[in-house]
């Protein structure tokens, strides 16, 4: 195993930059927030650990990429921000991906985001990927399809070999395909799945600084060795991109985790039929909650 280490000062000039006019827009937030980014580079921190590196196909190893701090997040062109006129985030469920959700993409979305049931391959180089997203379409992906504890022993037909075209109404595609049990284990695996393709969209490149949900993945032990928050850095940078108070911010994630009516209907067949009310499942999200509570007697102090 290894470890990736940064230096006091490279993780803080990455979080604070040495651009003046970054420094003076980070100096007036506000002092909660401020002590809490700072846990970044401090050297005793034990909230944000430092990346591991598990095997050579860990993803870091195996798609080596630039790092980005926050001076180059802010500074890119590319980058796009939420609007008055959009500022949505839509989830659509497809089988077919990006090209099918930008025509779909709503006038007031800033962008929209597909969940799949279906192993994705972007390309036959590739085995599979979790999910991808464009950051200039502000359009993204993610499948469902390994979360299920039982997918590696279920049986597959393989790939299509003949581009069928249906209607958008027809669920017939999906039947008897595989479909994963509803666990707190498979919803944790989506929120991070979900949250780092959105992450992109926002502008937020793989994390190559500490622990955090903007790593890349490259496999499942992986994924799950990934945090669900995002570090110091990401944070600033997301702050940045949609404006929020990190104490309201993290409470409202403690109140959600603790809110079980706040689950939508779930389908029994494919969503042609009417929906039942399931209990959110959030017992694996106890260490999150108790992670979040930290941090927030760090801005609260």
């Amino acid at each position: 195993m290894e470890t990736v280490r940064h230096s006091e000062h490279t993780l803080k000039t990455a979080l604070i930059s040495e651009n003046p006019r970054l420094v003076s827009q980070y100096e007036k937030l506000d002092a909660g927030e401020r002590r809490l980014l700072n846990e970044a580079f401090k050297p005793d921190h034990d909230l944000f650990g430092p990346i591991t590196l598990h095997s050579q196909s860990d993803w870091i190893i195996s798609h080596p990429e630039a790092p980005q701090d926050f001076e180059q997040f802010f500074s890119d062109p590319y980058r796009k921000a939420p609007s008055p006129d959009k500022r949505s985030i839509y989830i659509q469920c497809i089988g077919h991906i990006l090209k099918f959700l930008k025509k779909k993409k709503p006038e007031d979305a800033f962008c929209i985001v597909g969940i799949t049931m279906i192993d994705l391959y972007p390309r036959d180089s590739w085995n599979f990927v979790f999910g991808q997203a464009s950051l200039t379409d502000g359009v993204g992906i993610f499948s469902f399809a390994r979360y299920g504890s039982d997918f590696y022993s279920s049986r597959y037909e393989g790939r299509v070999s003949k581009l069928q075209k249906g209607s958008s109404s027809d669920y017939a595609v999906f039947d008897n395909y595989y479909t994963p049990q509803v666990t707190s284990v498979l919803l944790l695996r989506s929120c991070k799945t979900l949250t780092h393709e959105i992450g992109h969209i926002f502008g937020l490149r793989h994390c190559q600084w500490l622990a955090c949900l903007m790593q890349g993945s490259n496999h499942l032990e992986e994924a799950d060795r990934r945090p669900l928050n995002l570090c110091p850095i990401c944070l600033r940078k997301l702050q940045c991109a949609i404006g929020f108070n990190i104490r309201e911010r993290y409470k409202a994630l403690v109140r959600w985790i603790e809110d079980e009516s706040d689950s939508p209907g779930v389908s029994t067949k494919r969503g042609r039929e009417g929906t039942v009310d399931l209990p959110k499942p959030v017992d694996a999200f106890k260490e999150w909650k108790e992670w979040i509570i930290k941090c927030l007697a760090v801005v609260q102090k």
